[in-house]
């Protein structure tokens, strides 16, 4: 069983960074691929970022060239560092481990954790 801390989330204004962090423990870190999610007030979650195993990356458009995903095996921690960031970017975000080598639907992943706010203002 692999359990799921994010944190990191605050309240912002436009233009500012954030890092997110995601802590895991239990299961073989190194194997599963991360990714984020988000999901904002009567909205559906939508994909953010992920990372495989082997550390590449992929991004939503709405985030590239703005967001980076990194992992520290080591730490068996995955992180989100989000720069420039806009009120849309307002959401929970979820941090996500998969056992498929290069997940793309929510659905492909088995583990979530509880979520971080992160509040965008303008």
């Amino acid at each position: 069983q692999v359990q799921l801390v994010e944190s990191g989330g605050d309240l912002v204004q436009a233009g500012d960074s954030l890092r997110l962090s995601c802590a895991t423990t239990g299961g073989t870190f190194r194997t599963y691929a991360m990714g984020w999610f988000r999901q904002a007030p009567g909205e559906e979650r939508r994909f953010v970022a992920r990372i495989t195993g082997g550390s590449v990356a992929l991004y939503a458009d709405s985030v590239k060239g703005r967001f980076t995903i990194s992992r520290d095996n080591a730490k068996k921690t995955v992180y989100l560092q989000m720069n420039s960031l806009r009120p849309e970017d307002t959401a929970v975000y979820y941090c996500a481990a998969s056992s498929t080598t290069w997940p793309l639907a929510a659905n492909q992943y088995n583990y979530w954790g509880q979520g971080t706010q992160v509040t965008v203002s303008s």
